[in-house]
């Protein structure tokens, strides 16, 4: 295989975790992007990918051969297949696939990763729609990039070369309406913020070679921002964690809350792990918990969660997750429990440590299919048993969703 860019004619027959899709080439898988199962595309390989060597390909479609009937003009003009595969801009994979098919494909690919990693038997939940609009205009927040020629805009897919856009699809009116306002600047990287009270804040991060993108010099006290859920008010920084779609929130508190209901004991103490600025520890205390504790590494999320729950009878902990259950007298038991781990997951230290604490039923909170599946798989074997589980469309056109799943013992 030489390194010129190669076109082949693929059946795709499936999707893949991460937002790409499956075809079979000479007996080697090969993933497309920008594609459905059941169409023949015209696909172009990355020529970095390929080679006798590499266990699989990767490919960009260039060409719909035989277009599935679930195939839409992409919300996103510019990340249309008529484009180059190059020009085309990143963060909305499934933007050409109608809204209903991403919910079957994203139930696949849960499917897929609860056979594969959880031990099997269980069943994915249908991936629940947020709301009835076609799915753009979501984004309360976005990452824009400048290159070393002023060139604001997203990374091109699956790249870090920066293009500029005329419209921004997925984010929020006035953020869209804010990033295309932009223009030049130093290196580096800009978030567009759109907190509860509609104003949109501009964060720029210089880009200083060798080191991540950063301000220079002294770095100025955040600003915080209020988002609200139900009655309560969160305060958080503006470029600290919150959920980018403005239902998220609510929509996932409502979701615990359902699962831990009369899970909660008054008398036992209950965990918020990860717990950020305090959400899911909120929810602990609006079940009837008055002894929660929510562990986030963040110092700075940690304090906002003290202000945010001052109300409630928490202890908010800054400390790394693991190393703070590890820590835990052999005594220690816990009644009820949120584990919302980043993406890549809890772990098997994290999941044994609980395991250990034997609490009386655990709400995981899952951003990552596959993470998912692995920890519900080391629960499993250590006899923690799945009961319902849920998932969220709260990423319509891109590949990413919500799940929060019941553990019992």
């Amino acid at each position: 295989m030489t390194s010129s860019p190669d076109l082949l004619d693929l059946d795709i027959t499936g999707i893949a975790h991460g937002g790409t899709f499956i075809a079979r080439h000479e007996g080697r898988v090969v993933f497309v992007s920008d594609a459905i199962p059941g169409e023949r595309v015209r696909a172009r390989l990355d020529a970095e990918s390929t080679g006798d060597s590499k266990s699989f390909w990767r490919a960009e479609t260039v060409e719909v051969l035989d277009a599935s009937p679930h195939r839409r003009p992409h919300i996103w003009a510019e990340a249309d297949v008529a484009n180059a595969p190059e020009s085309r801009p990143g963060g909305a994979d499934l933007g050409h696939i109608e809204l209903a098919h991403q919910r079957v494909l994203k139930r696949q690919v849960l499917t897929e990763a609860l056979d594969r990693f959880a031990g099997g038997g269980l069943e994915a939940p249908e991936i629940e729609a947020v709301d009835s609009t076609d799915g753009t205009g979501w984004r309360s927040r976005i990452t824009l990039h400048v290159d070393d020629d002023g060139a604001v805009g997203p990374y091109a897919a699956r790249s870090h070369r920066v293009i500029r856009v005329g419209a921004h699809p997925l984010a929020r009116p006035a953020v869209a309406e804010a990033a295309l306002a932009l223009a030049g600047g130093r290196p580096g990287s800009v978030d567009l913020v759109e907190p509860g009270d509609g104003r949109v804040r501009v964060l720029r991060r210089e880009r200083i070679e060798g080191r991540p993108e950063r301000g220079r010099g002294r770095r100025p006290q955040p600003e915080v921002v209020y988002e609200t859920v139900g009655d309560r008010r969160f305060q958080v920084d503006a470029g600290g964690f919150w959920q980018v779609h403005p239902r998220a929130a609510s929509v996932l508190d409502a979701a615990v809350y359902g699962v831990l209901d009369g899970h909660v004991d008054e008398a036992a103490t209950h965990y918020d792990l990860y717990g950020g600025v305090g959400l899911f520890s909120a929810t602990l205390g609006d079940l009837g918990g008055t002894d929660v504790v929510t562990v986030e590494s963040s110092r700075r999320a940690t304090a906002h969660a003290a202000e945010n729950l001052a109300a409630l009878d928490v202890t908010a902990v800054t400390a790394r997750v693991d190393r703070y259950l590890a820590g835990l007298p052999s005594s220690a038991t816990a009644g009820a429990v949120v584990l919302d781990p980043p993406r890549a997951g809890a772990g098997r230290a994290v999941v044994e440590s609980l395991h250990a604490l034997a609490p009386d039923a655990i709400a995981y909170v899952a951003c990552d299919p596959v993470a998912l599946a692995r920890d519900l798989g080391t629960f499993r074997d250590l006899g923690w048993q799945v009961g319902t589980m849920r998932g969220f469309d709260l990423f319509p056109h891109s590949h990413h969703f919500e799940v929060v799943a019941l553990l019992t013992r």
